[in-house]
């Protein structure tokens, strides 16, 4: 079963538009997620479905759960939604239009509660000016560790998915010393190689895949974002499982060995979510799980 292509496609499109949504009735979920099936091209909008719509429907998506609830010392606050849309596209203006035809079509059922609008900075960097999901894994082994493999009906070529956004200090950062700046992330500006004598909070070490046991491998498509907020970084990253992601924001907050990231020293999570997405079928993305 073919995933959402939209989950790995590169580049990544100019314009995003992230919709979150809530649930208001019950009675008309089913109708309204079967109409969403066509809507849902997997490329220009992605699905996303969160246990508490699974949980209402009374089906079980075997490893959908919702974002946890870390006891750390910094925040990671949980704002988990019913249902998450991924718009992707080059023009900011037909991400508006689509957006308010899905809100107008899922509106019997779901409510829009957030929205955050995403942009392509420079190629794929961070406001800070330093690139974003530089050791992302590709081709053969972005799909390996980001879609679901097997062949469970209903579950194979889907993807667990998780959004955060991220809110930096962007007067503070840019006020440090840039070797300090450097230090936080673990990698130079000036050519983003990494640093071998990068302190241990440095977010590249903290991080670093390969270095959990087992690796925690994830497919990174994070874009930048401003508005009334603030702005920084919409994070958003794709697992076969939450696990990976999981044992990183563990390890950022200190859980593991105390040492908290650098990352927090200038920006903090917003919002927190999981997300699963199902893999696409012939007429859509394919919903057996939940509607069957």
């Amino acid at each position: 079963m073919p995933f959402q292509p939209g989950l790995l496609a590169t580049p990544v499109p100019a314009h995003a538009r992230h919709l979150f949504f809530a649930l208001d009735s019950q009675e008309a979920l089913a109708g309204v997620l079967d109409r969403l099936i066509a809507e849902v091209d997997g490329q220009s909008v992605v699905l996303g479905i969160g246990a508490p719509l699974a949980q209402v429907l009374g089906r079980e998506v075997l490893g959908l759960r919702s974002f946890p609830q870390l006891q750390a010392q910094v925040p990671n606050p949980a704002t988990q939604h019913a249902l998450w849309l991924w718009l992707r596209g080059e023009e900011r203006g037909e991400l508006f239009l689509r957006a308010q035809a899905l809100q107008q079509l899922l509106a019997p059922a779901l409510r829009l509660v957030d929205s955050v609008d995403g942009f392509l900075h420079r190629g794929g960097r961070d406001l800070t000016g330093y690139e974003d999901g530089t050791e992302n894994p590709v081709d053969e082994q972005a799909i390996e560790a980001a879609i679901v493999s097997g062949d469970v009906p209903g579950l194979a070529g889907s993807s667990f998915a998780v959004f955060q956004l991220w809110k930096h200090d962007l007067d503070y950062f840019k006020a440090l010393p840039q070797a300090e700046q450097d230090n936080i992330i673990g990698r130079r500006l000036s050519d983003n190689e990494e640093l071998d004598d990068a302190p241990e909070s440095a977010h590249v070490k903290r991080t670093a895949q390969e270095s959990f046991a087992p690796e925690a491998f994830m497919v990174r498509r994070s874009v930048a974002w401003a508005d009334e907020r603030g702005a920084g970084l919409a994070f958003v990253a794709m697992g076969h499982s939450f696990d990976a992601f999981e044992v990183q924001l563990k390890r950022m907050s200190g859980l593991e060995d105390g040492i908290i990231d650098g990352l927090y020293r200038f920006s903090r999570p917003l919002s927190g979510g999981y997300y699963w997405c199902p893999a696409l079928g012939e007429g859509g993305v394919d919903l057996r799980l939940l509607l069957a």
